[in-house]
């Protein structure tokens, strides 16, 4: 047994649990194992009825709101399990500060979170906040609404149905956010030629529409990623990068990113692949298994993803990677997550290019042909290359997307794309 993101290990009671209590009333539920030591085995605590009122006096006392939890002590080995529930009252605050769980440890929230987290407490997204710029256009808007839906002129009553205002008179940020202009950051796209060094083209598109942004993006990507192929009288239009997948990476960027954060989205183009990185990481309350496997949709900007999803830029909420995976089928390379508390980074290959491959990995490659899923270990046995050398030639297949790694630390395995 080992401690989790939502699992500790207190060998004995010390006020830092309350720390890790706020953590998992914030961020998401998680138990905490009095009586057990670090490496997991149980060392036991004396009078544990006594310590039980003892802990639930100082969670009482110490974390405010009160958050859900419940005691239960193992008779076995005199251990106690604290569970604590999520709770919907954020920010649950010990000693005037909000926690969350960094993996194994429990950390202080920054200012931006604890903000988020209050927004949270309250039931409010940040779009739907007041905006703050009252003196707002809406022309790009408009012609969409008109080329997607039909609608004649955008109207206050219209505006209204799209929830853009925060009152009245007065603008909530999604309503900013699709203005002609806003204060907000937006997308800085990069192509690179042949190294990092050389940048071939640059454009940073902030402060208009995020309608704006999506379509000079989408232009762009037009320009360096989709051509015409001359079969005889034919002429066939082939794209290196499926648009599909980059249109829905991108509107999940701008639909799913924290607008509190002066960062820009990055859209990095090279010539076997793109990057986009989305400012913030995943919506609270959503896993990266869940977010992967698309099971769950919770939308941090609900009122600018319903116009996204009217203007026809999203289909069905909670379903974008399965269908940025779609996209890639057929084809020998696949798209890639990266997930941090900070960023999500999609990856999307180049369909067409393909990295040339060393003769010592072309053997590793070799050894998964019949579709095995191997350690290191067993790769090295049938090569006969020493473990450091497997271990360099495999986590280099993997970034030529040849492989796929999964796993942590010995049950660390590889198999095909």
């Amino acid at each position: 047994m080992k401690e989790t993101k939502s699992l500790e290990f207190k060998s004995e009671v010390t006020n830092t649990f309350l720390k890790t209590v706020s953590a998992y009333a914030n961020y998401g539920a998680g138990e905490i194992l009095f009586g057990v030591r670090d490496d997991g085995t149980p060392c036991g605590i004396n009078n544990p009825e006594k310590v039980c009122l003892d802990l639930e006096n100082r969670i009482n006392d110490s974390i405010s709101p009160k958050p859900g939890f419940t005691l239960r002590i193992n008779s076995q080995n005199n251990t106690i399990a604290l569970k604590v529930s999520e709770g919907l009252d954020k920010p649950y605050l010990y000693k005037g500060k909000a926690y969350k769980r960094n993996d194994t440890s429990t950390i202080e929230v920054d200012r931006g979170e604890l903000n988020r987290l209050t927004l949270l407490g309250t039931g409010k997204y940040y779009d739907e906040l007041p905006a703050g710029n009252s003196e707002l256009r809406f022309t790009i808007l408009e012609k969409e609404l008109q080329a997607k839906l039909g609608i004649k002129k955008l109207t206050k009553d219209i505006c209204r149905t799209l929830n853009l205002y925060y009152s009245k008179d007065r603008f909530n940020n999604a309503g900013e956010l699709l203005a002609d202009t806003n204060s907000f950051p937006g997308i800085d796209i990069a192509k690179f030629g042949s190294s990092n060094d050389v940048i071939l083209d640059r454009e940073l598109i902030k402060n208009v529409s995020v309608i704006e942004q999506f379509a000079k993006a989408i232009k762009l990507f037009r320009r360096y990623y989709v051509y015409e192929l001359i079969k005889g009288a034919e002429r066939i239009t082939k794209e290196q990068i499926p648009e599909r997948a980059f249109r829905e990476a991108l509107a999940n960027a701008l639909v799913h990113r924290t607008w509190d954060i002066n960062a820009n989205i990055r859209v990095l183009m090279y010539t076997d692949k793109i990057e986009i990185v989305s400012p913030g990481g995943l919506p609270l309350g959503v896993s990266k298994e869940e977010y992967l496997k698309g099971y769950v949709s919770v939308l941090r900007n609900p009122t600018l993803g319903n116009v996204f999803f009217g203007l026809k830029y999203v289909e069905i909420f909670g379903t974008g990677v399965r269908r940025i995976l779609e996209a890639y089928r057929n084809a020998d390379v696949k798209p890639n997550f990266a997930i941090s508390d900070n960023a999500v980074m999609v990856t999307l290959p180049s369909v067409e290019y393909q990295l040339p491959l060393a003769v010592d990995e072309q053997a590793v490659l070799e050894v998964f042909a019949a579709n095995l899923v191997l350690a290191s270990s067993d790769v090295s046995a049938i090569t006969g290359f020493s473990r450091a050398k497997t271990i360099r030639l495999l986590n280099s297949l993997v970034e030529k997307n040849k492989l796929v790694k999964g796993g942590k630390g010995r049950g660390t395995k590889y198999s095909l794309t």
